[in-house]
């Protein structure tokens, strides 16, 4: 063989090195898909993507068993306690506060007479200084936020209190979980 016939044979040579990783990817193409991990994740010592959404609360509608959480937002907040739209008999809708330590609702004497409560009973009460009041009792057909609901519920009438108090009685089928925007009521 001449040096210009083994030359041409040296370069077609690497060319078809250089072609075949070619022909392999495009015989066999490799696919990845790129999945969005969130704000909240960690990298672990593999370089593999781990999720913390159940860590972090997700910003992104999470799934429960029934598919839904309700989420109200917060209009403003009395201390650090966060006061919310309710709507009573699916027409009348009052500012209430979200009280995780009251066992019942409480609403104001004006929001009673809005809703044309008539009393029915007297409920004690402990209040938060440890005092023992009484309460004029009525029902409500229903309590609404953001999609949560409870039924027949006996709420307190406070004669002197200025705002209503969501209590247990609203939220007990519920798990609560406060964000800075917004309360969320996750069906258990």
């Amino acid at each position: 063989m001449k040096n210009a016939d083994k030359n041409r044979y040296k370069n077609l040579k690497l060319a078809v090195i250089a072609i075949i990783p070619t022909l392999i990817f495009l015989a066999f193409p490799h696919r990845t898909n790129a999945e969005d991990p969130g704000e909240c994740f960690m990298i672990n010592s593999s370089g593999r993507t781990i999720p913390l959404r159940k860590l972090c609360g997700s910003k992104k509608t999470i799934q429960n068993k029934e598919g839904r959480i309700f989420r109200v937002p917060i209009k403003r907040r009395l201390g650090r306690t966060p006061v919310i739209d309710v709507t009573f008999n699916d027409k009348n809708i009052f500012e209430m506060i979200v009280d995780t330590g009251a066992n019942n609702t409480l609403i104001p004497l004006k929001l009673a007479i809005a809703l044309q409560l008539q009393p029915t009973g007297v409920m004690q009460a402990q209040i938060a200084d440890g005092t023992q009041v009484e309460f004029s009792t009525s029902k409500v057909k229903s309590m609404a936020a953001g999609g949560a609901i409870a039924k027949n519920i006996e709420v307190a009438i406070a004669p002197k209190a200025e705002f209503g108090l969501l209590g247990h009685d609203f939220f007990s089928n519920y798990d609560i979980k406060i964000l800075e925007t917004e309360v969320e009521f996750h069906p258990r």
